[in-house]
């Protein structure tokens, strides 16, 4: 091999590692202790660090499931030693990381029982189980998969969540059917926390425009009155 090809090969190479590491996740394994719940998918650390569980995400307060998540977190990690995979922190300084309590993963115990939606953009070694945990619970129909009685009342006609043009002008549309002969009150969420009240008349339909709402790259559709789940829809 010429001396200016085994060169080249050689950065080749190195610049292929460097690369690797630069945008390879770095994940930092290490022991904390849990001193406080603060809700079904935030903790507390004796050293004052906030953690926030990745991967998963919890009912809001005044929502449906927010005490029983919470007191099942408590239940499974309150004033114990836990193995944590920090993940570095999100935008408001928590720590995003996977936690263990002895052989149960904490985050999987939430999503399993029914009492957290995954909830993931960007993949790690943990998401592929913490969605096919999902998939059983919604089978289940455990926890928050429960169905409401009048579920099949309401038809998701079409969401629409590209919006033309620019982002962010208000461009994402929503519209339900009621084909039941009766009024609803129900609650419409994303994956993340935006949640709106809403109404619909008995055989009529709702329609709702958004901005920079639904995520391009994938999120979920959940309308849920106070007895159940009315339509799931991810994209």
């Amino acid at each position: 091999m010429e001396r200016k090809t085994y060169i080249l090969v050689i950065l080749v190479i190195v610049t292929g590692v460097l690369y690797y590491m630069a945008t390879e996740e770095v994940v930092v394994q290490k022991s904390v202790k849990i001193v406080r719940v603060i809700d079904g998918d935030t903790v507390e650390t004796s050293g004052g660090e906030k953690i926030r569980l990745k991967g998963i995400n919890t009912p809001e307060k005044g929502m449906s499931y927010y005490l029983e998540a919470k007191n099942h977190l408590e239940n499974l990690v309150l004033n114990k030693s836990v193995e944590l995979e920090d993940y570095g922190l999100d935008q408001y300084g928590r720590i995003l990381g996977h936690i263990y309590f002895g052989e149960v993963y904490v985050n999987g115990e939430l999503v399993k029982n029914g009492l957290a939606f995954s909830y993931y953009y960007g993949e790690d070694k943990h998401s592929e189980e913490l969605l096919d945990l999902e998939d059983v619970a919604r089978e289940k129909e455990t926890g928050l998969w429960k169905k409401s009685p009048d579920f099949g009342c309401l038809e998701l006609i079409e969401l629409r969540y590209k919006e033309p043009g620019e982002r962010c002008t208000n461009g994402e549309l929503l519209r339900i059917r009621n084909s039941c002969d009766k009024s609803f009150n129900f609650t419409i969420k994303d994956d993340a926390t935006h949640i709106y009240k809403e109404f619909i008349e008995k055989k009529g339909f709702f329609e709702k425009t958004f901005s920079c709402i639904f995520n391009d790259d994938g999120d979920s559709l959940y309308v849920i009155d106070d007895k159940g789940l009315l339509i799931f829809y991810r994209y």
